[in-house]
Formats: C-alpha cells, structure tokens, sequence
C-alpha cells in the first residue's frame, strides 16, 4: 500500500503556553550556569543562531516566499510571514537609515515574555529573548545575508515596546556556497 502522492505532510504545533514556559525555564537554568549575562546572551544567540540555520528551510518550504530584491522586501517577509508563521504576531517595520540596510521590527506585545514579570534581580543586562535575535541572523545567513541583530528596547527593560534593530552588513558569496555540479 502507498502513500497517495496528493497529500501533504502534517506539520504539528505544540502549545504556545508549553514553548513559552520551557523558553523561561530554559533561560533560568542558563542563568544558573552562567554567572555574567553576556555569556547567558552569548548563549541564547548561539542557540537561536543554530535554530535559523534549520529554519529557514521550513519556512521557503511552508510560505511559498518569492526571492527577494531589497533588504525593505526581506524585513517585511520576516514581520509579516515568518512572525506570523511561528510566533502569532505581526511586528511593524520601520527603516532606520536613508541607504536602507537598517530596520527596526516593533513588537507590541512579546509571546515569549508573557510569562514573566520582570528580570531576575541582578540580571539588569540580560536580553530575555536573545534567542530571537540568533534566529533571525542565522536565517539570514542561509540565504546569503549577513545581518547584525540586536535589540534595542525591552518591555522586560521598562521599554514601552519591544524593538529589534537589523542591521544589513552586506551580501555573503553566493559562488562560495554553490555546490559544484
């Protein structure tokens, strides 16, 4: 018996309320290994980092995304298809500069700080959601973009909004990562 060659394949979602709850105990348990925030920072980006390079596969796979021909075209893809997809929310897009490589995405509301009611005491520079950050620099790095990401305002901080700031450095080789044929 096979399988017929119409059907998808399922994907399964687990809980936003269960990922969320992990993420924080995974970032507690980091803070109890790591004394200093830069080296729990360090880590989360590491982490989300390796997370973007597996990811993007997934998304060109599931949202069916054109290539894009600006670095405006790229950011609104990952506010508004890629946040969507994965997290639930829609973050607003601003440009940051007049040669337009630096953008800022605006969350208004954070899933994965809706837990959490502030830092831990003494972890002033700690970036809760680092993770995010390496996800979407390692994404881009798989096709082809490096990208500087880095938050520059946190609701956890006492911030208003929670504000990624990316940052387009330049575009990688492509020839460097062509297979030979």
């Amino acid at each position: 018996m096979s399988r017929p060659a119409h059907r998808r394949p399922e994907y399964h979602k687990i809980n936003k309320d269960l990922f969320v709850l992990t993420y924080g105990a995974l970032v507690a348990q980091l803070c109890k290994d790591y004394e200093r925030d830069e080296d729990v920072n360090k880590y989360l980006d590491k982490m989300g980092y390796g997370i973007g390079t597996r990811l993007v596969e997934d998304f060109l796979a599931r949202s069916c995304v054109r290539r894009c021909h600006s670095y405006s075209e790229i950011t609104d893809i990952i506010a508004q298809v890629a946040f969507k997809m994965y997290l639930g929310i829609t973050p607003s897009v601003t440009c940051n500069n007049p040669s337009r490589t630096e953008f800022s995405l605006i969350l208004d509301k954070n899933p994965l700080v809706e837990f959490v009611e502030e830092l831990p005491a003494g972890r002033s520079s700690l970036c809760y959601c680092n993770l995010l950050c390496g996800i979407i620099r390692g994404a881009l790095e798989m096709v082809h973009l490096a990208a500087d990401v880095t938050f520059l305002q946190d609701t956890l901080k006492g911030d208003r909004v929670t504000e990624i700031g990316i940052t387009f450095l330049k575009k990688l080789d492509e020839k460097k990562y062509r297979r030979k044929k």
